[in-house]
């Protein structure tokens, strides 16, 4: 083992990364955590957290974060916020670049997670976590009885709004064209759903509101004859995809056609030996905090395996 070079060295301090530290720092491996310029990751964008076990009344997102931050610091973890800029996965150990200063690493745990995509539109970040969502899943049950919206045309879309029927009193999916891309059962059960209005050929243009309010409602253009139609309603859900944050390794580690990383079946391993992938960076299906937090735990733990066997 290279005498300068770090035994962990974790890219990310989202739920995943962060645990991945708590674990690794418990094994005496004094792990560098590093965050880029929103450290937390997505759950700091949220609110109110009512699906992460043990806050039995809730936790606000950045608090939750800052707790885990606080736990990986008391069994000495270093968190640092610097962004990696190059990596060379060629050979151990691994080296890290932040601008010019390089990082040396046994094992390199990737976190980095995924962001999800926006419209761009004018006050989206003022208005993200207090009506405006990316999850359905951990934000629909603030909406119960609630005129809700969903913008998009694809699978994700359709998921989300049929899930959001559970809580809200009518869901309008708002989708540009005139057909749903989603593949045919599930646009097909979207068209079926009482509750579900498929509003067609139009897109949002506008969010309106404000805090602490939040959304009441949103201003859709028709892409045919630019006509615009305010709509209320008390949150809009973007269901238009994630982007995985995985550009740094490319054409180093495996990544499935949409970016994310390929991690062996029942594991956080890469194709690059001493090189582990937890959270968003490789989950496209679940991105839940808890599922996050328990592949960082995978993650540390065969790490620390991966250094017993190769010391």
């Amino acid at each position: 083992m290279s005498e300068s070079a770090r035994k962990v060295v974790i890219l990310g301090s989202g739920p995943a990364g962060l645990t991945a530290g708590i674990y690794a720092a418990r094994a005496n491996l004094e792990p560098l955590i590093v965050h880029g310029p929103q450290p937390g990751g997505q759950l700091t964008t949220t609110t109110e957290v009512e699906n992460y076990p043990g806050f039995a009344q809730g936790i606000m997102g950045p608090e939750l974060m800052d707790e885990m931050r606080k736990q990986a610091e008391r069994f000495e973890a270093a968190v640092e916020q610097k962004l990696a800029t190059k990596v060379d996965l060629s050979s151990r150990p691994f080296s890290i670049w932040f601008d010019d200063e390089e990082v040396k690493a046994e094992t390199l745990i990737i976190a980095t997670g995924a962001t999800a995509r926006t419209l761009g539109l004018e006050r989206e970040w003022e208005l993200m976590g207090h009506g405006l969502s990316t999850c359905a899943t951990c934000d629909g049950a603030f909406f119960r009885d609630e005129e809700i919206v969903v913008v998009g045309g694809g699978d994700s879309a359709a998921e989300e709004a049929l899930f959001l029927t559970k809580f809200g009193k009518r869901v309008r999916l708002i989708h540009r064209r005139d057909e749903l891309r989603a593949s045919k059962i599930m646009a097909q059960r979207v068209l079926d759903h009482p509750k579900i209005e498929v509003v067609w050929n139009h897109h949002l243009v506008q969010l309106v509101g404000e805090k602490p309010r939040g959304i009441t409602g949103g201003i859709l253009e028709n892409v045919n004859t630019g006509e615009k139609t305010e709509i209320e309603c008390a949150a809009i859900f973007y269901a238009i995809g994630h982007t995985p944050n995985t550009d740094l390794f490319k054409g180093q580690l495996e990544m499935d056609s949409n970016g994310y990383l390929i991690t062996k079946p029942d594991s956080t391993k890469t194709n690059v030996e001493g090189v582990f992938a937890c959270g968003d960076v490789q989950d496209h299906v679940f991105r839940q905090a808890i599922t996050a937090a328990g592949s960082g735990c995978m993650g540390a733990i065969e790490a620390e395996r991966f250094l017993a066997d190769h010391e």
